[in-house]
C-alpha cells in the first residue's frame, strides 16, 4: 500500500514539473479538462487527457 502511495506522489511531482511542456503539446486543453483558480493558485484536472492517454497506452501495450 505504501509503495502505491509513494508512486502516486512521485508521479504527481514529475507531472507537475512537466506541466508547462505538456500544455504546449495540447495535454490539458481538451474539452473535458478542468482548470480551477483558487486563492491565487491554479489547479488542473485533465480528466479527458488522462482518459485519452490511458486508452493510447493500453492500445500500445496490447499491440506489443
Amino acid at each position: 500500500m505504501i509503495r502505491w502511495l509513494l508512486t502516486t506522489f512521485v508521479a504527481l511531482a514529475v507531472l507537475s514539473a512537466c506541466w508547462p511542456w505538456l500544455r504546449k503539446l495540447g495535454i490539458g486543453r481538451m474539452p473535458g479538462d478542468v482548470s480551477v483558480r483558487l486563492f491565487g493558485r491554479e489547479y488542473h484536472f485533465p480528466f479527458m487527457s488522462t482518459l485519452l492517454l490511458s486508452m493510447l497506452l493500453s492500445l500500445i501495450a496490447r499491440l506489443l
